[in-house]
């Protein structure tokens, strides 16, 4: 079951009582986990247009339209024990960083940011820059685990991290084109390429298994 998130987080009284709870202060560090994309983007302009728009209405709108299949991305990667939490973590960042996601693709936005909250929390909750997170996931892939079929899975094993991402993002989540371009952070054409040349590796290293 998908996490019931309607409550729009109050930065400071959410900041307060997370940090007070975390021993370690992992909380605090997480919410540096994720580059700023508008910075990035030179977004300053669309930004501003984007902070009337990006209210309290529209994040608990973000909630209800998406938290669902943020939860079932979650959920294929992590496992039911930490999903509801992960995306509670993702929808955070989603509300302090509403400037940032972008109108004309909210979802490819909220699964490139649950990727790196995965890949943080697969550290054990050791906080990284995300400059300094590999394109690398460990042997154990939650991911790889989460397919039922044991001859699917032995294939998967022999993609790189990379290709694995990408066939599982179009076959899990559907995308293609601009959504998967966004997730990976890269243009349309590389997004094609990628996706191309991973279905390759794909049916080549089922050709091999076989």
């Amino acid at each position: 079951m998908a996490p019931r998130l309607s409550v729009v987080p109050d930065d400071g009284a959410e900041r307060d009582g997370r940090d007070e709870a975390s021993d370690d202060g992992a909380e605090r560090d997480r919410r540096d986990l994720l580059p700023d994309e508008g910075a990035e983007r030179g977004a300053g302009a669309r930004g501003d247009a984007a902070a009337g728009r990006h209210d309290a209405a529209w994040f608990e709108d973000l909630v209800r339209s998406h938290t669902r299949a943020l939860h079932r991305y979650l959920l294929r990667r992590v496992g039911a024990a930490d999903a509801d939490d992960l995306a509670a973590d993702v929808l955070v960042v989603a509300w302090r960083r509403r400037d940032d996601v972008p109108d004309e693709a909210p979802l490819a936005w909220l699964y490139r940011t649950a990727g790196f909250v995965v890949a943080n929390h697969r550290r054990k909750g050791r906080p990284v820059p995300v400059g300094d997170v590999p394109d690398e996931v460990v042997d154990d892939d939650p991911a790889v685990r989460a397919v039922r079929d044991e001859h699917v899975r032995a294939v998967l094993r022999r993609l790189s991290p990379r290709d694995r991402q990408i066939v599982l993002l179009n076959a899990w989540e559907g995308l293609a084109g601009d959504e998967l371009a966004a997730v990976l952070g890269i243009g349309r054409g590389g997004a094609d390429a990628a996706l191309s040349r991973a279905r390759a590796r794909l049916a080549a290293a089922w050709s091999e298994f076989a």
